[in-house]
């Protein structure tokens, strides 16, 4: 049986996240049927395959594996915490990853001032709204949570606190959200634009601490926009995140 060669599909890598390993062991193996059925050797196969050997719907075929095993929303779900632990922090009787709280070692905070609200974090303004927004803060780092919310709607007023600035995990239903919360990621990252393309208040980049799931929050979106300008200049333009009283219903 033939094989491919160490310079086509068979170089070893460091692993990279879950969508990425299952998505190259899938084309890996359209590569090996398509290559065993191949008259030539794999320079002539690396030559004609990418047009005629390998078609759109072994692709669509691939997606539809991927989506079907669940891991359309890994990489979003698990790179960060993967990446930055000394960010996150599981709650006192955590169960499931909705309990994990950031817990940014930059984080501003306050204590309450004459509203009670306590300043819990900070953020870059994506874009600039006339009145701040206020809602309950909601975690969106779990495929089963994002699942549940397609299936029965997003819980009106929610502030998703979300990883990953990539957009990926939650752009199916960002539409729905009052706010975003953001760990990573600047006012052009993905998950930024799609909220500015949606007029979502959104504070990208945020650095927080102590704020859980359920909490009400308001987040400055009154803020001046940080603008690409700023980044390359180092101009700190911040919207503040506050953690409200439990009776708060403004």
């Amino acid at each position: 049986m033939k094989r491919l060669p160490i310079d086509g599909l068979n170089h070893v890598t460091p692993p990279a996240s879950p969508i990425v390993e299952a998505t190259l062991e899938l084309v890996r193996d359209v590569a090996r049927r398509r290559f065993a059925d191949y008259p030539g050797d794999w320079a002539g196969f690396a030559a004609e395959g990418a047009d005629t050997l390998v078609t759109a719907a072994d692709i669509e075929a691939v997606e539809g594996k991927l989506l079907a095993s669940g891991h359309r929303f890994d990489w979003s779900a698990s790179i960060s915490a993967a990446e930055r632990p000394e960010a996150y922090k599981p709650a006192a009787g955590a169960e499931d990853a909705s309990d994990f709280s950031f817990e940014h070692p930059q984080a501003v905070i306050a204590p309450g001032d004459d509203a009670g609200r306590e300043q819990r974090g900070v953020g870059d303004n994506v874009v600039r709204h006339e009145k701040n927004v206020i809602g309950t803060a909601r975690y969106i780092r779990s495929n089963a949570r994002v699942l549940a919310y397609l299936t029965d709607g997003v819980p009106p007023g929610t502030i998703a606190v979300i990883d990953d600035s990539g957009g990926t995990l939650t752009a199916p239903i960002i539409e729905q959200f009052t706010g975003v919360i953001c760990a990573g990621g600047s006012v052009r990252s993905h998950l930024g634009i799609l909220s500015r393309e949606y007029g979502i208040p959104c504070l990208m980049n945020a650095r927080v601490s102590g704020l859980r799931d359920g909490d009400r929050v308001e987040i400055e979106a009154t803020a001046q926009a940080k603008t690409t300008e700023d980044y390359q200049t180092g101009t700190e333009r911040i919207g503040r995140i506050w953690r409200l009283p439990a009776e708060d219903i403004r």
